[in-house]
């Protein structure tokens, strides 16, 4: 008997070790830190996640229609083109509402460490306002940053520079194009402007007193290089001062173009097609396609707010027809010199 229940015993044991070997692991459901590199000649370019959101295809996006008698306009894509978002979607196995990206891009020369765009921090609620830990987990610290370069003043791109108001970079000299700041700062802009745009002046008030206060924005007119190696690029449409960034370094460019994309699949093909956030649709679409063309005939690297992350790649150009090319993912981080 008690060889019986010695056996039992080692039988349920043994059992009960079976079940613990096999039992299921609970989802973790996060991902990795939001950072990933690459090397510009001399130059380390590290792109940083603020986080995803769903973009809203069918409200937002529209296409500049040329109207009888030549006029053009600006329609909604969902009622001029019915059917044409699914179908780009679709192509690249997609589906309204897209989970956009917001990126920024961290630029160390070796002498100088520069933030381009800074994402959403506090304005967009619980899905963005990570950049500063991802910022952390690429090894870097906030007040590393000498100085930060924005793109425009929407909420998206502003937002962290001071999440609930408080600076987030305690050294960083904050640099816009003055066009930008003049429009987004004037009350009667405010007025003026449709419903959905009024809380991005709130916003900006907010993101830039601290900066403004301790006399550290300081804006800059078109075209000027802002460091060695980098230069200010208008590329108004989006907003007035819309601008993006052109990096050069040992013959390698890298062009960090804010917000000329904001759904890859559908604008790429179609450079036509706009967003309601344009202040000059106009303008927005023909600096969108003058930079395609551009990028295609010179292989300058592109980095974008949101494409998605790492929004880094080139853009080809087949039959008239743009294509995005996203960078090869790597672990060598080499110099040309190397």
């Amino acid at each position: 008997m008690k060889l019986i229940r010695t056996v039992a015993l080692l039988g349920f044991v043994s059992l009960l070790s079976h079940e613990q070997a096999h039992a299921g692991a609970p989802q973790v459901r996060t991902q990795a830190p939001g950072f990933y590199r690459m090397m510009l000649g001399q130059v380390e370019i590290t792109a940083l996640l603020d986080g995803t959101h769903p973009f809203p295809v069918h409200e937002v996006m529209t296409r500049n229609e040329t109207m009888p008698g030549g006029d053009r306009k600006a329609m909604k894509l969902a009622e001029s083109h019915p059917g044409k978002a699914e179908a780009l979607l679709a192509a690249s196995d997609l589906s309204a509402p897209v989970e956009g990206s917001i990126n920024a891009f961290l630029v160390n020369t070796g002498e100088k460490l520069i933030l381009i765009d800074s994402g959403a921090g506090s304005l967009y609620g619980a899905c963005c306002g990570h950049l500063l830990e991802n910022l952390q987990a690429a090894g870097y610290k906030p007040e590393q940053i000498d100085e930060i370069y924005l793109t425009h003043l929407h909420a998206d791109h502003v937002g962290g520079i001071a999440p609930q108001g408080k600076p987030a970079f305690p050294n960083a000299i904050v640099r816009v194009n003055q066009k930008d700041l003049d429009y987004w700062l004037n009350v009667k802009n405010e007025g003026e402007a449709p419903k959905f745009l009024k809380p991005m002046f709130e916003g900006d008030r907010a993101s830039l007193k601290p900066y403004m206060e301790s006399g550290r924005l300081k804006p800059f007119s078109e075209g000027q290089d802002l460091s060695p190696g980098i230069r200010a690029v208008p590329t108004p449409g989006h907003t007035p001062g819309h601008t993006s960034y052109e990096i050069s370094s040992e013959g390698k460019t890298l062009l960090v173009w804010g917000d000329l994309v904001h759904v890859a699949p559908i604008q790429f093909p179609d450079p036509a097609v706009t967003v309601t956030y344009d202040s000059d649709p106009f303008t927005a679409e023909a600096e969108r396609t003058a930079m395609f063309a551009r990028a295609a005939g010179t292989s300058t690297w592109i980095a974008a707010a949101h494409i998605a992350f790492p929004g880094i790649g080139h853009i080809r150009s087949i039959d008239g027809r743009f294509e995005w090319l996203p960078a090869n993912y790597t672990t060598v981080l080499k110099r040309p010199s190397d």
